[in-house]
């Protein structure tokens, strides 16, 4: 196995590694005991994945080339106006408010959250974009109250 293995984080599958097939979204622990490893989603909460906490340690040669890192899920800003695809089906206009979350394929979905009288909802429905897209979004920084339910495989935090 390399030495030199990708960051932490979240990243879609190009190529199958050991049983996950290709076009899956996953979380890649780079160290760890017995070592680094894979995991896949197990559910969904505000439109951010919760990774399940049995994940699979990388096969024997892994190099992590079979990975496309991701930008993390959460909010972020439209720092210019784009269209989600070439059909250009949903322009997103500069300075919106958005979150950034993925399906299991690894394909990304941007929510718009809407400001009413009980404060700022987040839709459980987004739009499909392309990863050129990715280019148009700054992450922002929300602070994040005490999550009671959430599993994360061996002590990952994942913000």
């Amino acid at each position: 196995m390399s030495k030199e293995l990708p960051p932490c984080g979240m990243y879609r599958t190009t190529q199958k590694i050991g049983g996950i097939e290709a076009g899956k979204l996953v979380y890649f622990h780079n160290h760890g005991n017995p070592g680094p490893g894979l995991y896949q989603p197990e559910k969904w909460n505000q439109n951010r994945a919760q990774f399940s906490p049995k994940g699979m340690t990388v096969p024997e040669g892994f190099d992590g080339s079979g990975l496309q890192p991701l930008p993390a899920d959460g909010f972020y800003r439209v720092t210019e106006d784009f269209h989600c695809c070439a059909k250009q089906c949903v322009k997103f206009q500069t300075n919106v408010f958005v979150q950034l979350g993925y399906n299991g394929d690894g394909k990304a979905l941007v929510f718009v959250p809407q400001l009413g009288v009980g404060g700022i909802s987040i839709p459980d429905r987004g739009v499909a974009i392309d990863d050129a897209c990715f280019a148009h979004l700054q992450p922002l920084m929300v602070a994040e109250g005490k999550q009671e339910n959430i599993s994360l495989p061996r002590g990952i935090v994942v913000h």
